[in-house]
C-alpha cells in the first residue's frame, strides 16, 4: 500500500475513533443525565435508561441492528456496514463513559440552568463528534439510515423523513419526561445539526458541494461515483490554455457528508488529478430538493433515491 494511502487510512481511523468517542462523551455526560431525548437511537436509549434502567449504549446497539439489516437490503453491504460500524463505535463509547460516570454527568441538575447547559453543550459536542465521523467516510447510523429508507420507499423527501423520524422520538420523550424536556431536546437537535454542518463543510452551512475533477481517469472515477455514491455527473470538454491539449472535466454534485468519500475516490484513481470543490447553496433535482419546491413552495413531490447531475 502506498505511503499516501496508508496515511489517509490512519487518518480516517483516527477520525472514526475520535469522532465516535467525542459524540459518546456528549451523550453519556450531557444528554442522557439531563433526560434530553434529542432524536435518533440515543434518544431511545435515554428513554429506556431513565424508565427501565437499561444501559443507553446497549439500547442504541439493539435499535440499530434491525435498521442495519434493512439498510443492507436497500443500500447494499458497503454502505450499511459503514453505518453499522459507526453505530457500534458510538454505542460502545456511550456505554464506556456512562458506566464510568454512572450516567450522572458533570452537572448537579438542581435547576433548569443545568438542563439548558446540557442541551447546549451536549448538542455541540455530539454534533462535532458526528461531523468528525462523517469526515472518515462513515456515519453513526440510527435515524439517518431510517430516514433514507423512508425516503426510498415513499414520496417523502430525505430532509422531511429525517425530521419525521427525530420528531417521533422527541414526541415519545415529551410523553415520558414532559414538554419542557422536549423543548430542550429541540435545542440539542438544532445545535447538533449546525455543528455537523460546521465540521463536515469546513465552517460552512450550505446544502451540497460541487466538485470539478480534471483527470485522465475520469471514466473510472465516474463509474465509482455511480456505484459507490449513487450519483451521476456531467462530462465537460475543454482545452488547457497552458498545454493547448483537449481535456475532459467531470462535474459532480454530492451531499456534504459525501465529499470526503468523493475525494478519496479521486485520490485512489488518480493521485495527480486536479479537483476544485465549492459550496452549493441550493441543489434541485434528483436526490436533492425537487424542482417543484421552488414553484410551489413545498417538497411534497417524490424525490428519487439518489442524485444525478446529468
Amino acid at each position: 500500500m502506498p505511503a499516501s494511502s496508508t496515511k489517509r487510512l490512519v487518518l480516517e481511523i483516527f477520525y472514526f475513533l475520535f469522532g465516535t468517542a467525542l459524540a459518546g462523551f456528549g451523550i453519556a455526560l450531557f444528554v442522557t443525565p439531563a433526560k434530553i431525548v434529542g432524536g435518533g437511537a440515543s434518544g431511545i436509549g435515554t428513554i429506556f435508561y431513565h424508565l427501565f434502567g437499561f444501559d443507553t449504549g446497549l439500547v442504541m446497539i439493539i435499535v440499530n441492528i434491525p435498521i442495519f439489516f434493512t439498510g443492507i437490503l436497500v443500500f447494499g453491504k458497503t454502505y450499511a456496514l459503514k453505518s453499522f460500524l459507526g453505530a457500534i463505535g458510538l454505542s460502545v463509547w456511550v456505554s464506556i463513559f456512562g458506566q464510568l460516570t454512572s450516567y450522572q454527568g458533570i452537572l448537579p441538575y438542581v435547576d433548569r440552568v443545568d438542563t439548558l447547559l446540557s442541551a447546549i453543550f451536549g448538542g455541540v459536542i455530539v454534533g462535532a463528534g458526528i461531523g468528525i465521523v462523517m469526515k472518515s467516510g462513515a456515519n453513526t447510523g440510527g435515524t439517518d439510515i431510517l430516514a433514507q429508507i423512508i425516503s426510498h420507499f415513499t414520496p417523502i423527501p430525505l430532509g422531511n423523513a429525517l425530521f419525521l423520524a427525530d420528531a417521533i422520538v422527541i414526541g415519545i420523550g415529551a410523553v415520558a419526561f414532559g414538554i419542557e424536556r422536549a423543548l430542550f431536546a429541540i435545542i440539542t437537535l438544532y445545535l447538533s445539526g449546525q455543528m455537523v454542518n460546521y465540521v463536515v463543510m469546513n465552517m460552512g452551512t450550505k446544502y451540497a458541494k460541487t466538485a470539478y475533477i480534471v483527470s485522465e481517469h475520469y471514466q473510472k472515477i465516474g463509474e465509482r461515483i455511480i456505484t459507490e455514491l449513487r450519483h451521476g455527473g456531467t462530462l465537460i470538454r475543454g482545452t488547457g490554455i497552458y498545454t493547448s491539449k483537449e481535456r475532459t472535466m467531470l462535474m459532480a454534485v454530492v451531499h456534504n457528508q459525501e465529499i470526503t468519500q468523493l475525494t478519496n475516490i479521486v485520490h485512489e484513481e488518480d493521485p495527480k488529478a486536479f479537483m476544485i470543490v465549492h459550496e452549493t447553496y441550493q441543489a434541485l433535482g434528483e436526490g436533492f430538493s425537487p424542482m417543484t419546491s421552488i414553484t410551489s413552495g413545498s417538497e411534497s413531490r417524490r424525490t428519487p433515491k439518489r442524485g444525478k447531475a446529468d
